[in-house]
């Protein structure tokens, strides 16, 4: 069951992940069978659904995008979460707002 503490220390951690821009590090957050969604995939991860499946491809789409934004940094805004899932928002490129959404052990 996740509770604030552990919500918190998860997204400092995944925060922390992208500002080192360790992909490795990045991608020990997610599991191997994970999927990504993002308008972004289907403009410049040649991916025409929006969606990614496995960790090697979305492996190759953040290595693509950390090479392009060596600036990257994001700056976390607010962690929501419930039984088993939370969510991350913060800034990110540009100043955009955004957030991930978590679900653990489903």
């Amino acid at each position: 069951m996740i509770n604030q503490k552990l919500a918190q220390e998860f997204a400092r951690d995944w925060i922390d992940s992208w500002n080192s821009h360790d992909l490795e590090r990045i991608l020990s957050h997610y599991s191997d069978d994970f999927q990504l969604t993002s308008p972004f995939i289907a403009l410049f991860g040649g991916e025409a659904s929006g969606v990614l499946k496995r960790k090697e491809k979305v492996a190759q789409y953040w290595k693509n995008a950390l090479e392009k934004m060596p600036d990257l940094k994001f700056e976390l805004i607010d962690v929501l979460y419930s039984v088993n899932s939370l969510v991350i928002y913060y800034r990110a490129v540009l100043g955009k707002k955004g957030a991930e959404v978590f679900f653990f052990g489903v």
